[in-house]
């Protein structure tokens, strides 16, 4: 498997470097010169290279900052991609008489912001370049051109900027032992959690026939995380590189309804009604080893772990988006690639505790391991209802959970056991207020009473959030040049479940709904199906993925230090929004 791992980062990073991909400095060539009464601001571009009209400025930053560039002449853009961009160059002339009309006769430090991307897809980081010009003396000095970061403020920058930043000015052990870190504060998110149980199945049945020991458990556990972990890898670099996220495209429903149905199929298998197995013709060929039966399991094992990944949990980060980001700035599908990897492993470390703790835990085989092989089995359902989350109404999700806890209560009421009597009883009663619950209305599995405790629902007050919701760049320009308050604009997905969870955790928090409803204007992209016009505003703010959030303050100014990507705490997002508004 290290050895498959070490070819496929060879071809993908081959590969980039067939696209011959230029360097910033190359690509775009900046200079300043003084000529006459007047100083040029002089970009030439390399072919296939464009400039994003809206992320050109010039600005005088000394004696005092101020912007200048609508009063300067620029050539007219074009339109490319529904973006408004310049294909051939600039020359921007920056009159004397401009600057005296500002500051007088002084000494100016003048600032040039722009950003270009090429045509085959590779996007650079936003660039900055400087020059002071004494207008006294009428000299030049301390020509310049760095990426912007370098020159901000880290406190300018957004959680996921940062994490790019780091991939880009760190030392690669220490960047990877931090990704590793990230990876095992991931682990305890819910993106990680559904694979828990499929692995544990996995484990369950192969304890079933045969003693397991912590070394087997171990190893099954580890094909699984490899597998996952080179799933998120390969995803991850060709996301970065061509701008197309492979775990995005799998969110559509005839993939989730398959893969529910995949599950359905698991779960009677552990029922006992069939047998799932790979087909005859590849076991026939794995069975020519002396380990024929054991590479067989370890093939199937890699499988599901490699689609888990893909299509259990494709949760966005600022760890991941930073590493996207970091990939598709700069081509350098080797770090970023090992970024994710190391990341994607850490993700898997309690899932190896689980595998190393089966050996020394796990009941012998016997009459015991087919009663907790049906329990898996109804597990197993209820990660189809969990996939199918995504495609159906959640009305209907609802009364789905409903059903299965009930049936599940009267199915393990067989057992004896003490503990299990009582876990039957509490999904029976569960079972019942979360089937109330659907029929009042509720959508949110984990509050299924909100309809009748909601103090706004009580007393028969209107206090929902309400959004705006926005198809596309000119609708998003639109809403904000209207706008009197701050805005916060959320990207937001059916088939993303940390949107679901600020949609029913963050957002229904009474300390947040308050300021969002009287200080905000909300708009939301729903990014679902992934279209062109979704895909331009998410290249518009470098969302990998949702769930993002960006915030504008009064000024109409985008807060770019505020900008989330990921699941954040009530708590935590209150602190965001006391800085904006």
């Amino acid at each position: 498997m290290r050895k498959i791992l070490l070819i496929l980062f060879f071809i993908v990073n081959l590969f980039a470097l067939e696209q011959d991909f230029l360097s910033p400095t190359d690509a775009i060539k900046f200079n300043f010169e003084k000529k006459d009464n007047k100083l040029i601001v002089d970009l030439v571009l390399a072919k296939d290279i464009y400039l994003y009209d809206e992320k050109l400025k010039i600005s005088i930053i000394k004696p005092s900052v101020l912007d200048i560039t609508k009063e300067l002449s620029v050539q007219k853009p074009e339109m490319y991609h529904e973006f408004i961009v310049h294909f051939n160059g600039l020359r921007i002339d920056i009159p004397h008489e401009l600057l005296i009309s500002k500051f007088g006769k002084t000494l100016y430090t003048i600032e040039a912001q722009y950003q270009g991307c090429s045509t085959n897809g590779l996007c650079y980081a936003p660039m900055t370049s400087t020059v002071e010009l004494n207008l006294g003396s009428g000299t030049l000095e301390n020509n310049n051109q760095v990426p912007m970061f370098s020159n901000i403020n880290k406190d300018d920058l957004s959680e996921s900027d940062l994490i790019t930043n780091s991939l880009r000015d760190g030392n690669i052990f220490i960047v990877l032992l931090t990704f590793f870190g990230f990876g095992l504060l991931l682990s305890f998110t819910p993106c990680i959690f559904p694979m828990i149980p499929i692995l544990s199945s996995i484990i369950v049945k192969a304890g079933a026939k045969e003693k397991l020991s912590s070394k087997k458990g171990f190893l099954l556990s580890f094909v699984y995380v490899l597998s996952m972990s080179l799933a998120y890898t390969i995803a991850g670099v060709l996301a970065g590189l061509f701008g197309s996220n492979l775990q995005v495209a799998l969110q559509n429903p005839y993939v989730l309804s398959v893969f529910a149905f995949v599950f359905v199929l698991l779960a009677f298998s552990m029922f006992g009604y069939f047998k799932l197995e790979l087909p005859q013709s590849l076991q026939n060929k794995i069975n020519k080893s002396s380990e024929g039966k054991e590479k067989q399991g370890f093939v199937g094992i890699a499988i599901m772990g490699f689609l888990s990944a893909l299509i259990v949990g494709p949760c966005v980060a600022a760890p991941l988006a930073g590493a996207l980001i970091y990939i598709g700035q700069t081509g350098d599908a080797i770090l970023g690639g090992l970024a994710l990897f190391v990341l994607s492993f850490g993700m898997g470390i309690p899932l190896l505790l689980i595998g190393l703790g089966a050996g020394k835990y796990m009941p012998k085989p016997g009459e015991w391991m087919d009663s907790i092989s049906k329990i898996f089995g109804l597990l197993m359902l209820g990660i189809a209802i969990y996939m199918l989350d995504r495609v159906l109404d959640p009305s209907l999700i609802m009364y789905a959970w409903a059903i299965l806890m009930l049936v599940s209560a009267l199915y393990i009421q067989v057992y004896k056991h003490i503990i299990v009597r009582l876990i039957s009883v509490l999904l029976l009663l569960y079972g019942a207020l979360v089937f109330v619950g659907a029929s009042s209305g509720a959508t949110n599995v984990l509050n299924p009473l909100v309809k009748f405790t909601s103090s706004s629902s009580v007393l028969g007050v209107n206090n929902e959030i309400k959004f705006t919701y926005i198809k596309n760049i000119k609708e998003l320009d639109a809403a904000i040049k209207n706008s009197s308050k701050p805005i916060m604009l959320d990207f937001y997905a059916d088939w993303c479940i940390s949107c679901k969870e600020l949609e029913n955790f963050t957002f229904q928090d009474e300390r947040v709904k308050k300021i969002l409803i009287n200080d905000f204007l909300l708009l939301k992209a729903d990014v679902t199906k992934n279209n062109a016009d979704d895909k331009a505003l998410q290249k518009r703010f470098n969302i990998v993925g949702p769930p993002g959030l960006i915030f504008w303050d009064r000024n109409k100014k985008e807060i770019k230090s505020a900008k989330i990507v990921g699941y954040k705490s009530a708590d935590d997002f209150l602190k965001t929004l006391n800085k904006v508004k």
